[in-house]
């Protein structure tokens, strides 16, 4: 069974890969999730994050936007002090500017994620690459989703972190073409 190469040689990394990377998320709870996951990986490996994934599910209230946007300066200080958790001041800041500012899209738009897919026009992207030097780190339209969220006040959240955050809630597949996931994430 052929996977994307990245995720090769890791368990945790491969039953990511395999179970949830590049599924269509039509569930605000698990993009809140993803958001704060991603912003925190910048700079650090993704597996790193997955890694302390259960501990960021306990630290962050199951990642209920509505608790994390009310948590005061004490709860950033027990955050701080987790070494559960990656424990940058200023990544744990911005996960709560960001969890307020999605509770503005999600009035907006009805739910975060119809702004999000509104995107992509409620259908995922699918790309077909042959090698991971084909796969982009950012694109025109994670460009344009990333000054978005950064003009309503968000933090962390670039272009290429917008980028792979559209690959982990699959607005696009960008698994391989001969990986075993590529036509199963488009059949699921």
């Amino acid at each position: 069974m052929e996977r994307c190469p990245w995720c090769e040689g890791n368990d945790l990394y491969m039953q990511y890969h395999d179970q949830e990377w590049g599924v269509p998320v039509f569930d605000d709870q698990k993009q809140f999730e993803f958001l704060v996951l991603e912003s925190a990986q910048a700079g650090l490996s993704w597996l790193t994050v997955l890694k302390k994934r259960e501990n960021y599910r306990a630290a962050y209230d199951g990642f209920d936007p509505i608790k994390v946007a009310a948590y005061d300066q004490a709860k950033v200080e027990e955050l701080i002090n987790n070494p559960g958790i990656i424990r940058n001041r200023k990544k744990i800041e911005a996960s709560i500017n960001n969890a307020k500012l999605f509770l503005e899209l999600q009035k907006e738009f009805g739910s975060f994620c119809n702004y999000l897919w509104g995107f992509v026009n409620n259908q995922p992207i699918i790309n077909n690459f042959a090698v991971m030097a084909e796969v982009p780190a950012t694109t025109e339209l994670s460009d344009r989703i990333s000054k978005d969220l950064k003009k309503r006040g968000f933090k962390f959240l670039g272009s290429t972190i917008i980028y792979a955050h559209m690959q982990a809630v699959g607005l696009v597949n960008d698994h391989l073409t001969t990986c075993f996931r590529h036509q199963e994430v488009i059949a699921d």
